[in-house]
């Protein structure tokens, strides 16, 4: 319930606004940033896309429910930035970003997002736990920041008025990162056969405004929690739905126990020449920036899960 998890840090908290057929959600991350970015030692300009790059990961992750996964990629040709990837699931995060720091230090300091990645897409992927379905839309990724790309992506992909906006900073406590997203709700959303999406609803320009109109500060104020900053915004509106808060957390998935199984998988002759001289096989988890070494003979067709055998 949203009353028994605290509002002000490392939590989504999703909102609707009947009579303008619109919907929202608010996220605002602390421990969880820091915790993500601990072991990989980027520079600031990097360190602040993926932050960003979470908050709005953990906006679009914390619509799906059972146990779904939503991934964010964004790829480049040739970009300074070759690929930045963040997923969610069930509250949990995680992301990290493949650069050139070489190229990153000659673009100076603060480099435009079109500095960064150059030409490249954008990609988000559903994975719906309990119908098994996926779905993903692909853009170019376009745009002088991550929210505007992201707008950009919802327009060309899912033709749907949306409002995004991103902050982040780091302070004597740690990495601060937060984020609203609201959206016109479609032909449909509620129960009823979606045939169209109306772009020109009346009621979403007023919506965007009032959205539009939250402060950097607002999204990093530690001290606000996000339903003060939702009523900040919308206090005038007719009615206003809170609905149950998300706690959010890092959670890489990666153990021992699941990359030998994922070894496993692997025929004998396979797995002996992927082991070093020492017997040893290494595996890196790009999430958590962790070395897994796996003796050769700890791995055996036992540890797969029945459900990996498929």
């Amino acid at each position: 319930m949203t009353e028994s998890i605290p509002l002000n840090l490392d939590v989504a908290l999703g909102v609707t606004i009947p009579a303008r057929h619109a919907r929202g959600r608010a996220v605002r991350l602390g421990g969880s940033i820091d915790a993500i970015l601990a072991n990989h030692n980027y520079p600031p300009v990097i360190e602040t896309l993926l932050a960003e790059a979470l908050v709005l990961t953990a906006l679009l992750g914390a619509l799906l429910k059972d146990g779904g996964q939503m991934t964010l990629q964004a790829q480049t040709e040739n970009g300074i930035v070759d690929l930045l990837v963040c997923d969610y699931r069930d509250g949990e995060l995680r992301g990290y970003v493949c650069h050139d720091p070489e190229r990153l230090a000659e673009a100076g300091p603060t480099p435009s997002l079109f500095a960064l990645f150059g030409k490249g897409y954008l990609a988000i992927t559903f994975d719906q736990a309990s119908t098994k379905e996926r779905y993903q839309g692909i853009v170019p990724l376009e745009g002088e920041s991550l929210s505007q790309a992201a707008e950009s992506y919802f327009t060309q992909s899912e033709q749907i008025p949306s409002i995004v906006r991103l902050a982040s900073a780091k302070g004597a406590a740690g990495w601060t990162a937060g984020g609203i997203l609201f959206q016109h709700l479609p032909e449909g959303e509620e129960g009823r056969e979606r045939i169209h999406t109306k772009l020109d609803h009346p009621d979403w320009p007023h919506v965007a405004v009032l959205a539009g109109s939250v402060k950097r500060s607002e999204l990093i104020d530690r001290a606000l929690p996000l339903d003060e900053l939702l009523w900040r915004l919308f206090h005038d509106e007719e009615e206003v739905r809170i609905l149950p808060a998300v706690a959010l957390s890092r959670g890489c998935r990666c153990d021992p126990a699941y990359v030998r199984s994922v070894i496993a998988r692997f025929p004998s002759e396979e797995r002996a020449a992927m082991a070093g001289e020492d017997g040893m096989i290494r595996v890196d988890c790009a999430f958590c920036a962790t070395d897994f070494p796996i003796a050769l003979e700890d791995v055996a067709l036992d540890d797969i899960e029945p459900d990996e055998t498929s």
